[in-house]
């Protein structure tokens, strides 16, 4: 897989901000870690890093010492507004796992990853949440029971959002039938039940951002047999055509799939982006929604594990522009 920093220092901030300015070619607002070197166990300099330019903190898949190390590190990055990203997944139940727990895992042989690895490290992050008030985003919902719970809090008047990996709303765990490792994700792919209660969470706004959760890797990575490859699927290029194929079929009105990828990410980490308006940066994308893309055509990642590749699918970028320059041109 393709290497990449822990960012738990602020040098390691200001180095990709350096780059990302001199590239010039894309906004970068990082993610800073909520714990050193993701060990769950000390803080990073998280205010030290919000000064360097990270606009929000967390652990990934990696877990905490314990509930008390967490909850400390929930209040902590409460007391400076800060915002923390919860990747929900209990190392426990989904050790070991490599499809969602059912019929299809079963079938294959597969070890499967049940439901609860998700909304029982959800129903703990919760309630930490509420307790510290810390403000929340819960990245990468996999399940239509984690997306209700995600309701429910924001319903009790949680500081809550919440985002789904694209491929989540057009793929489920019947991929894996032919063992292909292009669909090998960690968190797994789930049923039809949960890809449909996912679609409406995004349709109703209680998901308010659809992700790309690109993950490139070489390809040696995904040669081994299914459970000895690595997950992920690079698959940001293709975000907005992937996303298109959901107005196509007629699942999401374009005003709302377009709200999901721009303003929803924008306001759920408090960034300075995603809108149109006088006096706003010019970042701009310019598409036709009558034109098509052909997967993999041009192919700018390092990592072409993406199993989209020769699909042909709705809308072509035109250009885009990033600070009123156009750095793109079809």
């Amino acid at each position: 897989p393709l290497t990449r920093p822990v960012l738990d220092t602020p040098a390691v901030a200001e180095l990709i901000l350096d780059r990302a300015q001199e590239a010039g070619h894309a906004k970068v607002f990082p993610i800073g870690a909520l714990t050193k070197g993701l060990a769950g166990e000390q803080l990073s300099e998280l205010v030290a890093l919000r000064d360097v330019g990270c606009v929000a903190f967390g652990n990934g898949l990696a877990t905490f010492a314990s509930n008390r190390v967490q909850r400390r590190a929930l209040e902590y990055a409460a007391t400076f507004d800060l915002t923390v990203v919860f990747h929900s997944q209990d190392a426990s139940l989904a050790e070991g796992g490599l499809a969602h727990e059912g019929p299809t895992a079963s079938f294959l042989g597969l070890a499967g990853i049940p439901e609860t690895a998700e909304t029982v490290a959800l129903a703990r992050d919760l309630l930490l949440v509420e307790q510290s008030g810390v403000r929340a985003h819960f990245s990468q919902i996999t399940s239509a029971r984690g997306a209700e719970m995600i309701a429910q809090a924001q319903a009790r008047g949680l500081p809550v959002t919440a985002d789904v990996a694209m491929y989540q709303l057009i793929l489920t765990d019947e991929a894996l039938i032919d063992f292909s490792s292009l669909y090998h994700v960690q968190p797994p792919l789930r049923t039809r039940a949960d890809r449909d209660g996912l679609r409406e969470a995004v349709k109703s706004g209680v998901i308010s951002a659809i992700a790309s959760h690109h993950q490139p890797h070489e390809p040696d990575a995904k040669l081994a047999p299914f459970g000895a490859t690595e997950p992920g699927i690079s698959s940001v290029e293709l975000l907005l055509p992937l996303a298109m194929t959901l107005v196509q079929d007629g699942l999401l009105d374009l005003p709302t799939l377009l709200a999901r990828l721009t303003a929803g990410p924008a306001r759920s980490l408090r960034l300075p982006a995603g809108r149109l308006a006088v006096g706003a940066p010019a970042d701009v994308v310019l598409f036709d929604p009558q034109a098509s893309t052909l997967a993999g055509e041009t192919w700018n990642s390092k990592g072409d594990n993406c199993p989209f590749i020769g699909h042909c699918l709705p809308g072509k970028v035109r250009y885009t522009l990033v600070d009123g320059r156009v750095i793109f041109q079809a």
